[in-house]
């Protein structure tokens, strides 16, 4: 008829980012299929002509979060590398903040996903890591960046003056005079006009990465 407007065909890859923006939104607990299929004005069982289960279409999802990762820049040295990578980790899973627990989780890992460690591991090598001290690098580099994007996804308040406005409430609230060391943080630290949370994953990044370069030597 003149003027309607004709859909795009759904495939894989459209099913995937609405798949990516519908857990953006309402996270992974509350995804469903259904809420899927209603996202994307199609019954669920069209859905399941292109991904076999919820495990394939989250494996998938899983792919497009690690394809939006930098993996560390062959040309830089290993630790500058290894941090701009890093800190890429840490922004796309604040974008995507259900992904973090999933990231390690997949048994079916997808292109995206093997290429990303194996950018990863070959950084660390070029660095002069062993296959040990490799395997811990990634480990605690790993643990470090998921951690740290997780608490940011739970923490109260999307940025800094909203989490500054929670915790003043919480501070009158918890009657912080019965505890002084609380206190004395939230008071000289928190509270301050220049406290920003996210400061310490630069911090922290920075210690785990002059560790390992102290014990690759």
């Amino acid at each position: 008829m003149p003027g309607t407007t004709k859909r795009a065909p759904l495939n894989a890859r459209r099913i995937l980012e609405a798949a990516v923006a519908l857990a953006d939104t309402i996270g992974i607990d509350s995804f469903t299929i259904r809420k899927l299929a209603t996202a994307l004005d199609t019954a669920p069982m069209t859905i399941y002509h292109h991904v076999r289960s919820k495990e394939e279409l989250i494996d998938g999802m899983v792919e497009i979060v690690f394809d939006e990762i930098g993996k560390p820049p062959e040309e830089l040295d290993w630790k500058a590398a290894i941090r701009i990578r890093c800190h890429s980790a840490r922004e796309v899973l604040g974008r995507h903040r259900w992904a973090a627990p999933l990231m390690e989780s997949r048994t079916s890992p997808g292109p995206a996903n093997l290429a990303h460690h194996d950018a990863v591991i070959a950084c660390l090598r070029r660095g002069g890591l062993s296959l040990q001290l490799t395997a811990h690098a990634y480990a605690i580099l790993d643990s470090f960046v998921y951690g740290f994007a997780f608490e940011e996804a739970t923490l109260p308040g999307s940025d800094s003056a909203e989490f500054t406005r929670i915790a003043q409430e919480m501070s009158l609230d918890l009657q912080l005079e019965h505890y002084p060391a609380l206190a004395e943080f939230t008071a000289g630290h928190v509270l301050q006009p220049s406290y920003n949370f996210g400061d310490s994953f630069a911090f922290g990044l920075d210690l785990i990465i002059a560790g390992l370069d102290r014990a690759s030597h």
